[in-house]
């Protein structure tokens, strides 16, 4: 007695399909009957992003056309007053704001501050996340609402706490390092460095409490593997966290970027509005001065435009690198 062959019996049935047909079941079904993908699941993300795309717009796209169409016109307190037209330039703005020796001095210093400011966030940040995984919970709670105070603080409330705490006449650190009178704003180097602990101090709890959490998701067998091979907890961290948090880490830098390359508060308020004779200047601080109190504004429209792209690309970077990580954007 023979059996048929049980893939040519498979071959001969006859499946129902829509709209009471029947179709062989074979080689063709794949093709016919794969899933298709929806033109909803693409569409929809951007139906529940449509209303905060809206407000956004409102509030962000036309202050950025009005800042790029200032740029490209002679537009100063004359302009203003309406004493004399409005005359179209072009690129001439950009033109002389290039040929300025003094844009490139703060470009620079601007850009060697907020990247000391990045490292010294992402290394705090990252340090004392690891502690508080290593602390009970009492410690660990009161190492947080530390930072989720300091976080929580104004800028300008920072700023002048940390202006009392460094004051040559009245500030406890020169009292308990000997320092006598001196001044922390007068010198360059100084001043730079006192609102670098500022902003650091304001920025470093974001990037803790993420990395925390990071950590946290990070399987405790792997770490303990780790251990027993006999690592160290530098080696700990560079081998194994760190790749393991790559996308977190890169998400706070970008970040991090965004937010120290266009400091303002702190530079205007701990130094005077940029030190003596412009020594702690940054973009932010000099778009504002060219701005208001030189009237120059639209030079101090194109400076803002200027940050503008510098802050896009880096943007671009970030997006950029989240596709190299398999991110979906």
């Amino acid at each position: 007695m023979t059996v048929p062959n049980s893939s040519r019996g498979a071959d001969r049935l006859r499946l129902p399909v829509a709209g009471g047909l029947s179709r062989p079941r074979g080689g063709s079904r794949k093709s016919s009957t794969a899933p298709r993908p929806l033109q909803g699941r693409s569409t929809a993300p951007w139906l529940y992003l449509a209303p905060a795309l809206v407000v956004l717009g409102g509030l962000l796209a036309y202050p950025v056309y009005q800042l790029g169409l200032i740029s490209l016109f002679h537009y100063t307190q004359a302009q203003v007053s309406g004493g004399e037209p409005t005359t179209f330039e072009g690129f001439g703005n950009y033109t002389e704001l290039f040929a300025d020796e003094r844009f490139w001095q703060v470009l620079l210093a601007t850009v060697v501050f907020a990247g000391a400011c990045v490292v010294c966030t992402l290394a705090a940040g990252c340090a004392l996340a690891v502690l508080l995984t290593r602390v009970r919970a009492v410690p660990r709670l009161a190492l947080m609402l530390a930072a989720l105070g300091a976080w929580a603080t104004p800028a300008i409330t920072g700023s002048t706490v940390w202006l009392f705490l460094f004051d040559a006449d009245f500030g406890p650190v020169n009292r308990v390092l000997g320092l006598g009178d001196h001044s922390w704003t007068y010198g360059r180097f100084s001043a730079f460095f006192l609102v670098l602990l500022e902003v650091v101090w304001c920025s470093f709890p974001f990037v803790m409490v993420t990395v925390y959490a990071g950590i946290r998701a990070v399987p405790s067998e792997v770490l303990e593997a780790a251990s027993l091979d006999g690592a160290s907890q530098w080696r700990i961290w560079r081998s194994v966290l760190a790749p393991m948090l790559r996308p977190i880490l890169v998400v706070v830098t970008i970040q991090s970027v965004i937010w120290d390359f266009k400091v303002f508060t702190q530079i205007y308020v701990m130094t005077g509005g940029g030190g003596i004779a412009g020594q702690n200047l940054v973009l932010n601080v000099y778009a504002y001065q060219q701005a208001f109190a030189s009237s120059q504004y639209s030079l101090g429209a194109a400076i803002g435009v200027v940050m503008l792209l510098i802050l896009l690309a880096v943007t671009l970077v970030y997006l950029r690198l989240l596709r190299r990580q398999g991110e979906e954007l």
